[in-house]
């Protein structure tokens, strides 16, 4: 597999540079064995989490990996791929509307982590509003417990999009207001390469997704 992974991480390199739809049909096979040394990866995260996390049971990596091909191109954009390859390893499959884990394999030291939900829908983000609002001890809690900030030192991220009033119902008093502007509630991370080669990797990647496991559930019992 260390191999392969190796394979991918240089056909998303060379992809980087010729990102374009001639290049990638003459390069076709690469992409397909590149494709599948991460589908490995995915696989081997899924079995090793899914004793400590059973609501990912089952899941396949044609269940959770997500397109190479950009499927919404701006007009600006010249790029008809993205520069890595993931999977949305959320309860449900990718697309389920429900909080969960990414995976994403990229050179350079982009390869990433992610848990939590991003963008919800404008009823999952009001009732996650709600539970905040009504479970902030718990909130706090989860969001600043050790485990969590040993694997994602940065702790929630609040770079995203966010309101710049408050959510209607909810005074600008409000103590917990920078929280309840957020438009997305995810914690990440990235990986060099050389972890991402080396054999413990997959069981890195599940310890830190066991220390998000109690943030993710939080947002799930929300929605």
């Amino acid at each position: 597999m260390l191999t392969d992974l190796a394979f991918a991480l240089d056909f998303l390199r060379r992809l980087a540079l010729n990102n374009n739809t001639a290049w990638m049909a003459a390069h076709r096979p690469d992409y397909q064995r590149a494709r599948a040394a991460v589908a490995d990866l995915v696989q081997d995260v899924v079995n090793q989490a899914t004793p400590h996390l059973p609501e990912l049971a089952g899941l396949t990596p044609p269940q959770v990996m997500y397109r190479l091909h950009k499927n919404d191109r701006a007009q600006r954009d010249p790029e008809p791929y993205k520069r890595r390859l993931g999977a949305g390893l959320v309860p449900g499959g990718r697309h389920a509307p429900a909080a969960g884990w990414w995976l994403a394999v990229q050179p350079d030291g982009l390869s990433w982590l992610g848990a939590g939900i991003f963008r919800p829908t404008p009823a999952g983000l009001a009732a996650i509003r709600q539970e905040i609002h009504y479970s902030a001890a718990a909130f706090h809690a989860l969001r600043q417990a050790p485990a969590l900030l040993e694997h994602f030192p940065a702790g929630l991220d609040t770079s995203g999009p966010r309101l710049s009033r408050p959510p209607r119902g909810y005074a600008a008093t409000d103590p917990d207001l920078a929280w309840l502007q957020l438009k997305s509630f995810t914690v990440g991370r990235h990986f060099p390469d050389a972890q991402v080669l080396q054999p413990a990797f997959g069981r890195q990647a599940v310890a830190a997704m066991l220390a998000a496991a109690p943030l993710v559930r939080f947002l799930n019992e929300a929605l």
